[in-house]
């Protein structure tokens, strides 16, 4: 169950800052919140536990009160509220979940065994046109940018390319992937500006926003992409999706990549730890006998270090709690346990586990095991349940909603359910068949047509499913219904940026009255009722062609809710003529359609309907 949470609470929290005080008042959070409902069970209350978390970073704000506030120290606002929200994200922030168990039947691994579905490797190669925000002796000079990469709770950083406004960072980064059908990648630029520590005085250069999904999808995507909230600005991002294995023999291939790439910091795999408990460490300080200790456990694989949470006054301390590693390479690098009181940061025990036993288990994993802890009691043990998976790249990958048939719309017939893909194979073959006919009439009688066509093929072979566009097939030719051509557009809805995404692909078969006188198509939409520039959008040209092919991507940012009552204008212009005279036109009722999932589609190219004048 997914969430829009939006919590405003009349909290009162005081706090002491240097001899100062001060409170917040009127507390507000708002974001995705997904609530994952599992195991089944027979018995009330029917589900077994509840795991609960953020899809992405919330939103946070607050008021201070007290000294705070009206000292405005400065600085201290954004201090708060980065504590905050590292304090929310290492809770419930994807990857990591807030775990309720609801019935004492359901193993605690069940709930709080790390799930990932797939590893992001993520490069960000360069940035170009970004804005000038330093001021030089001559005026306007150029920036010092870098960029920060979230996915979920991971962070990443760039370095600092000093005085440049087109920085060539060739950063590499890999987050862990929990849900990638919700989860966005997100990108924002800064320019540095040293100043007072704790202080925001990094100018804004604007940011960029990839859904996951869309990356997994293709497997590969390799992108410049417009700065959003800049007035230029484009960065360029490279990212491969990695699904999990748990075939050892992969690990060859795995490593021979990361190996090519060059890139030390690149994995090969991916090592989920569950920690259930410890069993009679000793006491505290690290003597047997002595008082019950507080044991907190540091797991580390290579460079990265993970804490548990801290068990207090116990020397048996259940932890039940789940862990994430990417991983160099299984074969050589080692898990370190160290157990340490944290009252006096003395050693109750260590363990160190070589991943290369995990290579030789079966399925690559290790169930409720029980392992010695050296330096510790001669009954001194820590329960551990292990997973390895190797990282492999297997293409795109395609979700089972997505092979679900899609419903196919155009602007004058109603709701047309998508023939299956033998069905379009089957109706490609006939569709070819006639179009030579076609093509043939028209050699023949040339004098019975007063138009020709640019002649293509309008339904390309299928390849696979997951591959396919659903297309409205005309009943009258390639060239549409009123012969004026096709335009193929995808029309996606994302709930979680509450933006409506349009992509104007190409267009096929433009009518063409003059051989010495080819069309330079552009495509340009408005989002109705309102004809003007906030609502216009525009594809660049193509020159002398009756088959343009844009690939060009649009955003309206609104709410689900707007949607019922617009209507998305698509014309096709030609730039020929100081005029440019419209070759047709499509308007698509969007309360019409579900969004929420992606629909490609063919739409026939409509006679110029009677409008007022643009704006």
């Amino acid at each position: 169950m997914d969430m829009d949470l939006f919590y405003a609470g009349d909290c009162d929290i005081s706090f002491m800052l240097g001899g100062l005080s001060g409170g917040i008042k009127d507390f507000q959070i708002h974001g995705m919140v997904r609530v994952v409902m599992k195991p089944l069970i027979k018995t009330i209350p029917l589900v077994g536990g509840l795991q609960i978390y953020f899809l992405n970073y919330p939103t946070i704000d607050f008021n201070l009160v007290g000294v705070a506030d009206l000292l405005d120290v400065p600085g201290l606002s954004d201090m708060l509220r980065r504590i905050i929200i590292e304090q929310v994200a290492a809770m419930m922030v994807l990857p990591n979940k807030l775990p309720i168990i609801l019935s004492e039947v359901v193993p605690a691994h069940v709930l709080k065994f790390p799930e990932p579905e797939g590893v992001l490797r993520v490069h960000v190669v360069e940035a170009k046109q970004l804005m000038k925000k330093d001021i030089s002796v001559l005026g306007k000079g150029k920036s010092d940018p870098y960029a920060i990469i979230t996915l979920g709770a991971e962070t990443f950083k760039t370095k600092t390319i000093d005085n440049t406004v087109e920085p060539k960072w060739d950063y590499w980064c890999e987050a862990v992937v929990i849900s990638r059908r919700v989860q966005e990648l997100r990108m924002t630029v800064w320019d540095r500006d040293p100043g007072l520590p704790g202080v925001q005085n990094d100018d804004y250069l604007g940011r960029a926003t990839i859904e996951v999904n869309g990356v997994t999808k293709k497997g590969q995507v390799d992108s410049w992409l417009a700065l959003e909230e800049a007035k230029t600005g484009m960065v360029h991002l490279r990212m491969k999706w990695l699904q999990l294995s748990d075939n050892p023999a992969d690990l060859k291939e795995a490593l021979s990549e990361t190996q090519m790439l060059r890139v030390t910091s690149m994995s090969t795999a991916v090592l989920m730890v569950f920690m259930d408990s410890a069993k009679n460490l000793p006491g505290a300080g690290g003597k047997s006998g002595g008082p019950k200790p507080d044991p907190i456990c540091h797991l580390s694989v290579a460079k990265t270090t993970l804490k548990s949470n801290i068990q207090y006054r116990t020397d048996c301390p259940v932890y039940e709690q789940g862990f994430t590693f990417l991983v160099n390479n299984p074969e050589t690098d080692t898990l370190h346990l160290r157990f340490v009181d944290q009252k006096t940061d003395a050693e109750l025990g260590k363990l160190a586990y070589n991943l290369s036993t995990l290579l030789d288990k079966e399925n690559l994993e290790l169930q409720d095991q029980p392992l010695q802890l050296q330096k510790s009691g001669p009954e001194s043990k820590v329960i551990l349940s292990m997973k390895l998976r190797i990282l492999k790249y297997c293409g795109g990958s395609v979700d089972s909603d997505d092979q679900h048939t899609q419903e196919d719309i155009t602007s004058s017939s109603p709701l047309i359910r998508a023939p299956s893909v033998k069905q379009v194979q089957l109706i490609n073959v006939f569709l070819l068949e006639i179009g030579d006919y076609e093509k043939k009439n028209e050699e023949l009688n040339p004098e019975t047509n007063e138009e020709t066509t640019c002649t293509t093929q309008v339904l390309p072979k299928v390849e696979s499913s997951s591959t396919l566009h659903h297309r409205q097939l005309s009943t009258t030719s390639s060239s549409g219904e009123n012969g004026l051509g096709k335009i193929q557009i995808t029309l996606r809805y994302s709930v979680q940026r509450q933006r409506l995404v349009v992509v104007i692909h190409k267009i096929v078969n433009l009518p063409l009255k003059d051989p010495s006188n080819i069309p330079d198509p552009y495509v340009k939409l408005y989002l109705l009722p309102e004809r003007n520039k906030e609502s216009k959008r525009k594809t660049e040209t193509v020159r002398d062609n009756c088959n343009p092919v844009y690939d060009e991507s649009f955003e309206y940012v609104m709410s689900q809710g707007e949607l019922s009552n617009r209507q998305l204008e698509v014309t096709v212009l030609t730039q020929k003529t100081w005029k440019s005279p419209v070759m047709g036109q499509v308007v698509i009722n969007l309360n019409e359609i579900d969004l929420t999932t992606p629909l490609t589609s063919w739409f026939d190219l409509q006679p110029e309907a009677i409008k007022e004048k643009d704006q």
